[in-house]
């Protein structure tokens, strides 16, 4: 005779089982394979535009604590299966000073390095990096506003070209000390260059300044799709304001 309160147990089980394995698969793979993100501010334009939903690889960087969800796990100066990223990657990191928060960048500066800004030209150890105009482009702010700004292609030494806007050449930004890249930090910039805060800007002042290797969480590897939610063009339709020729777009 089956004794009841296993009978009960059994029929829990059954019923928790599937939630259960949706459950734990989902924390695994957002945890060591892949996670979604949200783009909501203009500071990567024209690579990322607001409302741009993301995929990125957890396993591109190996694990650290900020990995895990909620970054609930012991601080170290190591990661786990570490792999060390490279000039141009498009990086989503915790913020130094208040790790609850996330954002994303491109890493221009590797440990040792020395980044400046010349009159808005970024130079690394010493060299101005080459920037081509091609074009210009619109620079949408958190309000839906729309200005045009030039288009540039910058490239970083290895060759990884990538596109930037600039608005200006005397901005506050435009003109920095020598930085030098601490080891197992990295120096990250927007490629909206007039409106990010990021590397260029220290802790103490608000910005960023050098991001720990612990604090990165993932690399960027393509849109997964894209809405314009702050409805600047207000005659399309909900449906309308789908991005669809940004759908599945890598990133590089």
């Amino acid at each position: 005779m089956t004794d009841p309160i296993f009978a009960k147990l059994d029929a829990f089980w059954r019923w928790i089982r599937e939630p259960a394995i949706v459950a734990g698969v989902l924390v695994v793979s957002t945890t060591a394979i892949a996670q979604p993100f949200y783009i909501p501010s203009g500071s990567m334009e024209p690579t990322l535009q607001i409302g741009d939903g993301l995929i990125a690889s957890k396993f591109a960087y190996g694990y650290s604590r900020y990995s895990l969800p909620f970054g609930a796990g012991p601080a170290s100066d190591t990661r786990l299966f570490g792999k060390a990223p490279e000039r141009g990657d498009i990086v989503i990191f915790r913020l130094p000073h208040d790790p609850s928060k996330t954002l994303i960048k491109r890493l221009v500066g590797l440990p040792g390095d020395t980044v400046q800004m010349h009159g808005g030209r970024l130079w690394l150890n010493g060299r101005e990096l080459p920037l081509r105009q091609d074009g210009t482009g619109k620079v949408e702010d958190g309000n839906g506003a729309i200005t045009v700004a030039d288009r540039y292609i910058e490239t970083l030494p290895g060759g990884h070209a990538h596109p930037i806007f600039k608005q200006g050449w005397d901005g506050p930004l435009d003109d920095t000390p020598l930085y030098v890249v601490p080891k197992g930090h990295y120096f990250m910039m927007g490629d909206n260059r007039d409106d990010s805060l990021d590397s260029r800007v220290a802790e103490d002042e608000g910005g960023v300044g050098f991001v720990p290797e612990e604090n990165l969480v993932a690399r960027a590897e393509f849109v997964i799709g894209s809405y314009d939610y702050l409805g600047h063009q207000p005659d399309k339709s909900l449906i309308g304001r789908l991005r669809l020729a940004r759908f599945f777009r890598p990133l590089d």
